[in-house]
């Protein structure tokens, strides 16, 4: 990736999206998934859609979060 001049950014993220359509109605989506992740002290930029979410994490920590979440009962697809 070219770093444009002047510009600060941070590589290697890597996404877990969310099954989606979700209900527009539905709530509590992402601290479903925020919560476990947070306690076990990995951090996360969440991005809402109208039809679903995502969870960026830095790649280091992609193997961990989805073992977290598996532990609390998300199921990858």
């Amino acid at each position: 990736m070219v770093e444009p001049s002047g510009v600060q950014y941070e590589g290697s993220w890597k996404a877990i999206k969310v099954h989606g359509p979700l209900d527009f109605s539905l709530t509590g989506i992402l601290v479903a998934l925020a919560a476990p992740l947070a306690s076990a002290g990995i951090s996360i930029f969440a991005l809402s859609t109208f039809d679903t979410d995502y969870l960026l994490l830095k790649e280091g920590r992609i193997s961990q979060a989805r073992s977290v979440l598996e532990e609390n009962g998300h199921i990858f697809v």
